[in-house]
């Protein structure tokens, strides 16, 4: 027989006996691994009755994302604790899922690992004695798994007017979701930027309402311990509120006292509501109190020129004051006691007059130097007396000249102005030359 006839069936024998010999030193090494861990868990009094796994699809999308590891145990001591630690690694991360177990006689625990990322996750279970020491390891198969768990989520919610202005009504919710961090007690550190003040972790719904106005690039981040982030960004303007426009309407100025007198206020801004603002009459100076609605009577003022002003506060404090110079002309039918104390009034040629004598003058003329005498003398004796003109409220600054915040949180707007917030949202504004703060 020629040597190509005998090559064929050498070559093929070569194979039957590798395929044979392969598998049996699987199944050896296989055998050889049960029965390292059949030994330790022996030598602890245990049995490894029966082991599990099963795949479980937990959010029913069709791709297996957990898995269940079932272990019976059996002991021959009277009492046994043991704990059970099921390891998963990923992308050369691990976590770890502990069960604890304390029975006599036989019994059985679950373990559930759930797949916190796409791709392969490689599973091993270890037994720890009640020592904390370990007693044998068993190496599961390798899955490829698609999570379930939601990872990291961020939203800022923002729910004001399209154009903010000081003082509207201004939150922003803070929507935030990890499943997977506490699962594997991975959680993380949430950052937040942009906030005019600090802002805390447990602040779900921060109000914008007291901000100062400026423009804000608001973002907050998170990354858990797995290596999991999320961001979002949120960018607002609050436009500073304008001081409150109206006019000033008035009926009967230049008119006699008999003749109906108002002043109304109109508003000059569309869509404002002037109802909740606060609204000031003063006549001459004199504030009219129990008077706060938009209209003023002026009926009641007797003949003459009256300063009328009203001043407007809106509810961020900014005002604006508006004044009427008005004038009321007497009537034309007065009493003998109405016409002594009323104002004259002139009638044209008709016009009573009373001649001024010479003598009149004179002693007039001393009236009045005696006064600038006196005026003068006290002039002097007062110059010669020192005094401390008032300097205001007292600075409210620290040691080194910087302003004393009191531990309130602050900011800076992009005008320069230094701003502290209070626990109840107010804010005040420090004023740089009298070196006080002032209520916003």
């Amino acid at each position: 027989m020629s040597e190509s006839k005998l090559f064929l069936p050498l070559l093929l024998v070569t194979l039957l006996v590798g395929c044979i010999v392969l598998p049996l030193g699987i199944v050896q090494e296989v055998q050889a691994e049960t029965s390292a861990v059949e030994d330790a868990l022996s030598a602890e009094g245990l049995t490894l009755v029966a082991l599990r796994n099963d795949t479980m699809d937990m959010n029913q999308d069709g791709e297996p994302d957990a898995i269940r590891v079932v272990v019976i145990l059996n002991s021959s001591s009277d009492w046994t604790e043991i704990e059970l630690r099921l390891y998963g690694l990923h992308k050369d991360k691990e976590v770890q899922e502990d069960k604890y177990m304390a029975f006599t006689g036989q019994s059985n625990a679950s373990l559930v690992y759930d797949a916190w990322s796409q791709g392969e996750h490689s599973l091993r279970l270890e037994f720890v004695n009640q020592d904390g020491d370990k007693i044998t390891s068993i190496q599961l198969p390798t899955y490829v798994l698609t999570p379930a768990l939601k990872t990291p989520q961020l939203m800022l919610d923002l729910d004001a007017p399209t154009r903010i202005e000081t003082g509207d009504s201004c939150s922003i919710n803070r929507i935030f979701a990890d499943e997977t961090g506490p699962r594997y007690d991975a959680s993380g550190t949430r950052t937040f930027s942009g906030a005019p003040f600090t802002v805390l972790d447990n602040q779900t719904i921060l109000d914008c309402s007291h901000w100062p106005a400026g423009e804000y690039m608001l973002k907050e981040a998170y990354r858990n311990d797995l290596g999991q982030t999320a961001e979002y960004w949120v960018n607002l303007t609050i436009h500073n509120r304008p001081a409150p426009a109206f006019s000033m309407s008035v009926i009967g100025n230049e008119n006699v006292t008999d003749n109906p007198c108002e002043l109304t206020m109109v508003p000059n801004m569309i869509g404002v509501d002037f109802s909740s603002f606060d609204k000031i009459w003063t006549v001459q100076g004199i504030e009219l109190t129990g008077n706060r609605s938009t209209t003023y009577d002026c009926s009641v003022l007797p003949a003459g020129v009256h300063l009328i002003t009203l001043e407007v506060i809106n509810n961020e404090q900014i005002r604006t004051v508006h004044g009427v110079n008005l004038v009321r002309l007497p009537g034309l039918n007065l009493s003998d006691e109405e016409a002594a104390t009323l104002p004259s009034r002139s009638f044209g040629d008709e016009t009573p007059t009373e001649s001024v004598g010479w003598f009149s003058i004179g002693i007039l003329g001393l009236i009045v130097c005696f006064v600038v005498f006196m005026l003068l003398v006290r002039v002097k004796e007062d110059a010669g007396a020192s005094s401390l003109r008032d300097l205001g409220p007292m600075p409210m600054i620290l040691s080194d000249g910087s302003p004393d915040a009191q531990g309130l949180p602050t900011m800076t707007d992009a005008e320069g102005v230094l701003w502290r917030q209070h626990p109840d949202g107010a804010t005040d504004w420090w004023d740089t030359q009298l070196r006080i703060w002032h209520k916003w």
